[in-house]
C-alpha cells in the first residue's frame, strides 16, 4: 500500500492524506481526472505520475515528471527516477510538499530459490569535531558518511539525481585516487529499465567512448566504464555545480548580462567538438545539460550520450521539445542544430518560462517572437531569431559567429 500525506510547507504538519491498496499507477496534477488534485497555480494539470515497477524484493514506485514548473524528489530536480520509502515530493520549486511512504512486507530477497545476502555496510567515521557538511573525516581522510552501496571499488555516497537514462551517484574511489589521494567522483549507473532496450546501450556506451576521447575544461573528464552484475556504468569527473535547469527554477531568471556570457562560454565548448575530426554534434543543448560551476562560474557541458559524428547516416529523433532544430526533428542534424538551441536557452534564462510559449506564427511562418519580453534588447532579439531560423542557412554558421554576435550585445 502507498501513502501520500500531503505536508504544511512550513511546519511540515499533515494536511490531507491519500491511500492506494492496489492502483499501480498514480496521476497528480490539478485537473479533476487525477488521483491527487492539487489546487494551486504551480500545479501542471498533470504534473507527475508515480508508477508501480515490480522487482525481486516487492514493488519499486518510479516518479515520471510531467509538470511545467519540475518536481523535486527529496530536494532534487528530476524527470525520472525511483522513489524511496518515506521520500519527500514536491511540485514546483514552493509548490505543495508531499510525503511518499511505501507500506509492504519485508522479507529478504529470494533468486533463484536461494536467499541473497544484504550487500555489507561500511561503517563511516566516528570522529568528531567535523562539519555537517564535510563528506570525509578532517581527522583521519575515512567517509563520515556510511556508504549506501559499494560497486567494485567505488563506495556510493550519496545520489546526486535520476533520468531517464541513469541514476548519477556521488562516489569516493579509493583504489583508483586522484593526485594521490582517495578522490571524488560521479558514478552514473544505467537504468534497470533500459538495459533491456539495445538503443539505451547504445547511447549509455556512446556517452562512455565520446568522453573518453575529449579533452576541454568545459567537458567532465571520463574516468572508468565498466559492466557490474549485468548494468553499465560510467565513471566521470564530478563537478561542483547546479545545471541551469535548477539554476532558474530556483532562483528565477538572471540578468542579460549573465545569460549572454553563459552562452558565449557554451558556444566556446561547441566550437570545440564541432572542431573534432570528424566534428561532433551534442544534439541536446538544453538547460539541464548544461551546469554553472560554482568556483568560477563558468559552463560545463554534460551528457554526451546523444553525440552524434557529422555525416552519419539519419539516426532517431533525440532533443528536448522547444530547443530542438526542425532538421534535428527529421533525424539530419548538422553542428548549425547545437547552435540553434542557444536560442530558446537565453529565452528560458531571461524569463524563466518554457521557451515553447514563445513560439508562434511570424510572416509565412513559425519561430520564436520574445518582442514583449522587457529584459530582451532589440538587438539580443535579432540575435536568438536568427539563431533559430528555421533554414539552416540562414541562421549563424559557426560557433564563433554566434559568440561573437553574442558578445556584441553585452
Amino acid at each position: 500500500m502507498v501513502t501520500l500525506t500531503l505536508l504544511h510547507p512550513q511546519a511540515s504538519t499533515p494536511l490531507q492524506q491519500w491511500n492506494f491498496q492496489s492502483q499501480s499507477t498514480i496521476r497528480i496534477g490539478r485537473a479533476p481526472d487525477n488521483d491527487v488534485i492539487l489546487d494551486d497555480p504551480l500545479v501542471s494539470r498533470h504534473h507527475l505520475e508515480l508508477r508501480a515497477a515490480p522487482s525481486k524484493s516487492g514493488n519499486s514506485w518510479q516518479l515520471v515528471n510531467q509538470g511545467t514548473n519540475g518536481t523535486f524528489l527529496n530536494g532534487v530536480l528530476v524527470t525520472r527516477g525511483i522513489v524511496p520509502d518515506d521520500s519527500l515530493i514536491r511540485l514546483a520549486r514552493e509548490g505543495p510538499l508531499i510525503k511518499f511512504q511505501l507500506h509492504q512486507s519485508i522479507s529478504p530477497p529470494l533468486v533463484g530459490g536461494q536467499l541473497v545476502a544484504p550487500l555489507p555496510t561500511l561503517n563511516p567515521c566516528t570522529h568528531e569535531g567535523n562539519p555537517p557538511t564535510n563528506v570525509f573525516c578532517m581527522h583521519c581522510g575515512e567517509p563520515v558518511v556510511p556508504a549506501l552501496r559499494v560497486i567494485r571499488h567505488y563506495q556510493v555516497l550519496r545520489t546526486l539525481g535520476q533520468g531517464g537514462m541513469g541514476t548519477t551517484y556521488l562516489a569516493w574511489d579509493k583504489q583508483k585516487s586522484l593526485d594521490g589521494r582517495p578522490g571524488l567522483l560521479v558514478l552514473k549507473e544505467m537504468n534497470t529499465d533500459m538495459a533491456q532496450i539495445s538503443k539505451a546501450q547504445e547511447l549509455f556506451e556512446r556517452e562512455a567512448r565520446t568522453l573518453k576521447t575529449l579533452n576541454h575544461p568545459g567537458i567532465p573528464r571520463y574516468y572508468d566504464f565498466f559492466v557490474e552484475a549485468g548494468k553499465k556504468y560510467l565513471a566521470m569527473e564530478l563537478i561542483h555545480g547546479q545545471d541551469l535547469e535548477q539554476r532558474i527554477l530556483t532562483r528565477g531568471p538572471v540578468i542579460p548580462q549573465q545569460a549572454i556570457e553563459w552562452m558565449i562560454q557554451t558556444c566556446e565548448i561547441l566550437d570545440y567538438i564541432h572542431s573534432c575530426e570528424p566534428p561532433l554534434i551534442h544534439r541536446d543543448i538544453k538547460p539541464a545539460n548544461l551546469m554553472v560551476r560554482h568556483r568560477d562560474n563558468r559552463i560545463i557541458v554534460l551528457d554526451f550520450g546523444a553525440v552524434k559524428e557529422i555525416g552519419t547516416i539519419p539516426g532517431t529523433r533525440i532533443g528536448a521539445e522547444g530547443y530542438s532544430a526542425p532538421e534535428q526533428d527529421r533525424g539530419n542534424p548538422v553542428t548549425q542544430s547545437d547552435l540553434y538551441a542557444i536560442g530558446p536557452t537565453l529565452i528560458f534564462l531571461l524569463t524563466g518560462v518554457a521557451p515553447i510559449k514563445f513560439y508562434r506564427r511570424r510572416g509565412s511562418g513559425y519561430g520564436f517572437d520574445v518582442s514583449d519580453v522587457p529584459t530582451i534588447t532589440p538587438q539580443l532579439r535579432r540575435v536568438i531569431e536568427r539563431t533559430c531560423e528555421p533554414r539552416v542557412s540562414d541562421r549563424y554558421q559557426s560557433a564563433k559567429a554566434l559568440s561573437q554576435a553574442l558578445a556584441a550585445c553585452l
